[in-house]
């Protein structure tokens, strides 16, 4: 019994390190398609932020991450993607928030959460980096600092 506990254990775990994004398709802001996936061919770093328009943290963060992002991208090649899971209550925010805070984020517009709910995400800010096709890190919530956190990962995943 020990023994299948383990190999359970240890074949979860591998199976959740390598998993990739999904084959969704989203909006931008400008109506256009894109498929989440193509992001998984990336060889640069690829951080997806789940944020919403209605959430504090999450705009604390994103504005937090928008004041070293472009040294991020001298550095690492990163590219920054904001999910927001706005409804159709709170969609027509989004362009104007994004401009209004001068993001140069892509943003992509998850109105039917298609996404969130494929990558089970429960709660936003939710923020994973996808590096070479597989998801290598993700953070749940927000606290002032993280940005630091997800730096020190873009570096690992750059030597």
């Amino acid at each position: 019994m020990k023994y299948t506990l383990f190999f359970f254990l240890v074949f979860a775990s591998l199976t959740m390190n390598a998993q990739k994004l999904p084959n969704v398709t989203l909006k931008d802001l400008d109506g256009k398609n894109v498929n989440v996936s193509s992001y998984n061919n990336s060889d640069k770093p690829v951080i997806i932020s789940f944020w919403a328009t209605w959430c504090g943290p999450c705009l604390k963060e994103l504005k937090a991450i928008k004041e070293v992002y472009p040294q991020w991208q001298k550095e690492t090649g990163v590219k920054l993607v904001a999910v927001s899971v706005d409804d159709a209550k709170t969609i027509k925010r989004v362009k104007p928030l994004v401009n209004g805070n001068s993001w140069t984020y892509e943003v992509l517009l998850d109105q039917n959460q298609a996404l969130k709910r494929a990558l089970n995400v429960v709660n936003v800010p939710y923020t994973i980096i996808v590096h070479k096709g597989e998801i290598v890190y993700s953070h749940s919530s927000y606290s002032p600092g993280i940005e630091n956190e997800i730096y020190k990962q873009l570096k690992k995943l750059s030597k």
